[in-house]
């Protein structure tokens, strides 16, 4: 049984330990914001926080995250209060969205490390592909969350989504508590 940490609840997998995290997460937890891209760690849409660092989940195995710490888009901030989370609605960075939640993921990581990034750090730390080519308005964006962070603007705030983690795990046979 593999152990590790989600979103600041421990968690229990009975899976195959070489299972990608990404599967874990999504068909065993029903946290659904990391998304299936490319299969092999090049487009970024599967990105999650493991222990402070943007990583690929569907490179990575449930073995490999043992004890480890994991961040998903669900657990970066369930009000969605986060400024990347606050700015990406406020100026409508996203086109399709299916690409963002990885976005923001790696974005966060970067901005837990230095919250005024030039475009040569976010360049070199945002290595997800976008096909509707977000990349101007997601530097933007990455720019105004850190103002932000540091107390320089403010944001209007979106609306919180209307269903708690709580609530949307309790449908999934692998959350439910014994």
């Amino acid at each position: 049984m593999t152990k590790f940490t989600v979103n600041d609840r421990p968690v229990q997998y009975r899976m195959d330990p070489e299972t990608p995290l990404l599967w874990a997460l999504r068909d065993a937890s029903n946290l659904t914001g990391a998304k299936y891209g490319c299969g092999t760690g090049d487009c970024g849409a599967c990105t999650v926080d493991i222990d402070g660092q943007a990583v690929r989940s569907c490179q990575v195995s449930i073995r490999e995250t043992e004890g480890r710490f994991v961040t998903t888009i669900e657990g970066l901030s369930p009000d969605r209060g986060h400024p990347l989370q606050q700015v990406f609605a406020a100026d409508n960075v996203s086109q399709c969205g299916y690409c963002v939640p990885g976005m923001i993921m790696a974005a966060a990581v970067l901005l837990k490390r230095n919250n005024d990034p030039g475009d040569e750090e976010i360049d070199a730390a945002i290595t997800n592909i976008c096909r509707c080519g977000i990349y101007p308005r997601l530097r933007g964006a990455i720019r105004r969350a850190g103002r932000i962070m540091r107390g320089e603007e403010q944001v209007e705030a979106a609306p919180p989504p209307g269903v708690k983690p709580e609530d949307a795990a309790r449908t999934v046979p692998a959350l439910r508590r014994p």
